[in-house]
């Protein structure tokens, strides 16, 4: 007589549930519930195959059959096509597959029965169990398996929902990381339940360690703009209603570095009643460049202001001059106060077309016409064209030997080497020299402009290529607009070029362009000339 296992179902019923409160596997939970299931029936074999709304149906768990059998069978019940109504179209033909190896003489199987798991009329999946003895499941076999399948049907579907719950955490976890602003999930007592990547790296700490702490050990502000802190507002009431915002914006103190200007937005989270507060958001926005682009609007219209006043005012003292009625002016006088004139109107139209390169550079508008083009005579007409102003500078040119050409816009660099010889004019000390040298490397050519001024303080070098910058050191002594170099290497970049100051020069200023060579383009005549005082 066959051992009979039944009385025990209660006992394995326990034991089920305390697998399902301890095993979050859900192929591990239901090849245990599968195991029970014949075991409790006096069976020889079971499979468990589930429904997927996407992915169709699978064989998930199998017990007592060979791997070439569990294999046919999950071949076999992926074959059923979904429908809108599974119970009535899909679970009949999953069954009638399943049911197929009670005809396969040589596994011994002689009775099958299945039943439906099922969550609020919902089709999840099928659980069979096989005998091997040819008597027939009763009504008691089919209660004790249904039992079973309830508990498949709860397993999946906690397990489903468990995975989903996971996969939303996932999406969140990527979503808060993913974002440029940095992101603070408070508790109403105010601690931090999490926090993303992008609000740790502007702090400058390990989100791990920020986690827990209080936030009036994170948010400490080193100088406060406008709005009122957390903890203050806290008190005074907020939030009153569930869309009552707190902005707030100043400088947030940071462990070990400089302080960094934020806008902090907090949006408080209630529940479905209303009235209860379960979370505040905290939405952390960098202002530095805010910050740099209100520096450098200022610092525009304070240069722009100086640079058109002196023009201005000169204009119109010449105009208002010759324009007296009690004076008949000579014509040498007419002449000279026009050529005055002429000159101070080309300085405004040269700052105005600078202001229109600025614009179109920096929206990356550079239009380049190519063309072979021989450095070296481009330096000597440059030079040659500074020389009436030199003030007694004497230009030094040193070029190499049959320095090869380069594949680029001829204008554009003239631009380029005038706004650098003209700064070393500008800055060198009359009767001293500039040196204009040239070098081949590999796979660029280097032309450097060096003279012989104050020189390029070390604090300043990292922004004088920054468009309107000015050193401190001489921009009260030196008109200029700030705008020349910030040209000059938006010129060379779009070269494919670099432009850099040399940071070892400690008697004077030199600053050089690197442009690539093309190794096609012709070389150029031998010989670089010099150009004298």
């Amino acid at each position: 007589m066959l051992p009979d296992f039944r009385e025990r179902h209660e006992e394995f019923l326990q034991r089920l549930m305390q697998d399902m409160l301890q095993e979050l596997d859900l192929s591990a939970l239901l090849r245990r519930l599968l195991r029970f299931a014949v075991t409790i029936l006096a069976g020889r074999a079971g499979v468990v195959a589930l429904r997927d709304p996407q992915r169709g149906w699978r064989l998930v768990a199998a017990y007592g059959l060979p791997a070439h059998v569990v294999r046919t069978l999950d071949d076999l019940v992926q074959d059923v096509p979904l429908h809108q109504d599974p119970l009535t179209w899909e679970y009949p033909e999953i069954r009638r597959r399943l049911e197929w190896l009670t005809f396969v003489g040589s596994l011994n199987l002689e009775q099958g029965v299945g039943l439906p798991l099922l969550t609020q009329d919902q089709l999840l999946g099928v659980l069979f169990v096989y005998r091997n003895y040819p008597a027939h499941f009763t009504r008691d076999d089919l209660a004790r398996l249904q039992l079973f399948a309830n508990q498949a049907a709860i397993a999946v579907r906690n397990a489903w929902l468990y995975t989903q719950l996971r996969h939303e955490k996932q999406r969140l976890d990527a979503l808060l990381d993913a974002v440029a602003d940095g992101l603070l999930i408070l508790t109403p007592d105010l601690t931090l339940a999490r926090l993303n990547q992008t609000f740790a790296q502007m702090y400058g700490a390990n989100p791990e360690d920020l986690k827990g702490l209080p936030h009036h050990q994170v948010v400490r502000w080193a100088r406060l703009e406008r709005g009122t802190p957390l903890e203050q507002a806290r008190a005074e009431g907020w939030p009153a209603a569930p869309h009552d915002v707190l902005d707030v914006q100043g400088d947030l103190e940071r462990p070990g570095q400089r302080p960094l200007p934020v806008h902090i937005r907090y949006s408080p989270l209630f529940a479905d009643d209303g009235d209860t507060l379960l979370n505040i958001i905290a939405s952390v926005r960098d202002m530095t460049a805010f910050r740099e682009a209100e520096k450098l609007k200022s610092t525009f219209i304070s240069t722009i202001s100086h640079e058109l006043k002196t023009p201005i005012a000169l204009i119109k003292g010449y105009v208002s001059t010759l324009r007296r009625p009690d004076v008949r002016w000579d014509s040498d006088t007419v002449q000279e106060s026009l050529a005055i004139i002429e000159e101070e109107a080309d300085r405004l139209a040269r700052l105005v077309q600078d202001l229109l390169e600025a614009s179109r550079l920096q929206s990356g508008g550079v239009t380049l016409h190519r063309s072979p083009v021989d450095l070296p005579a481009l330096v000597r007409r440059v030079v040659q064209r500074f020389t009436a102003q030199a003030q007694g500078h004497t230009f030094r040119l040193n070029f190499p030997e049959d320095f090869p050409r380069v594949l680029a816009d001829e204008g554009r660099l003239e631009q380029v080497l005038s706004n650098l010889v003209a700064n070393a004019l500008k800055y060198a000390p009359p009767e001293t020299e500039i040196c204009i040298r040239g070098e081949v490397r590999p796979h660029e050519v280097v032309v450097c402009v060096r003279d012989q001024g104050p020189g390029i303080p070390p604090e300043d070098q990292p922004y004088v290529f920054d468009p309107f910058y000015r050193s401190r050191a001489t921009a009260s002594k030196v008109p200029g607009t700030g705008l020349g170099l910030f040209l000059s290497r938006a010129i060379v970049e779009a070269h494919g070029g670099r432009m850099w100051v040399n940071p070892h020069y400690r008697e004077g200023a030199e600053v050089c362009l690197a442009l690539p060579r093309d190794e096609d383009a012709p070389r150029a005549p031998q010989g670089t000339g010099r150009a004298a005082k």
